[in-house]
């Protein structure tokens, strides 16, 4: 990770900043894993910064030299869209990069930073709902995956993703 960039924890003004990140990023990486019927219809969800990991104190930006967030995410004890909680496992949630700031590192380290906090937490398993074209970062990283998962984006449109797993 570049030494000018450096990390914290997200707060509620945050929200702009990485919305403006979320809306660089997905549009551009995600279009080669998935229909652009399909990105439309998802697009403004994914998008839109969860309120909920604004506040949550686990959810983490990433800060160039100049204050601007380049990338962002995190990890809850609380399943993605619901508030189930499984003893002894804590999930990934919403990892985007700008995509000018993508190969740099700066993924890992968040990863890392969750890593190291989820370590003095009880939890023995990490989740994560990954996207198809972020299964070789998540396997970077040490996780498994498990098989295809089908994420519902609201009405009755279907998100293809995978879970992924790894032991903490």
């Amino acid at each position: 990770m570049p030494a000018d960039v450096v990390l914290r924890t997200a707060v509620p003004g945050d929200k702009h900043s990485i919305e403006l990140v979320l809306s660089a990023s997905f549009p551009k990486l995600l279009k080669g894993a998935y229909s652009e019927p399909l990105l439309v219809a998802v697009m403004p969800a994914l998008t839109r910064a969860n309120p909920v990991l604004l506040t949550c104190g686990t959810f983490y930006v990433a800060e160039n030299a100049e204050g601007q967030i380049v990338g962002c995410g995190g990890w809850t004890h609380e399943k993605p869209g619901s508030t189930e909680v499984v003893e002894g496992a804590v999930h990934i949630r919403l990892f985007a990069l700008h995509p000018d700031w993508s190969g740099r590192g700066i993924g890992r380290r968040i990863y890392e930073h969750c890593e190291k906090h989820v370590r003095e937490t009880p939890a023995t398993v990490f989740e994560c709902y990954s996207t198809l074209n972020a299964e070789p970062f998540y396997s970077a990283m040490g996780f498994r995956t498990i098989g295809p998962l089908e994420v519902m984006m609201g009405g009755n449109v279907v998100f293809p993703a995978l879970l992924m797993r790894r032991s903490i």
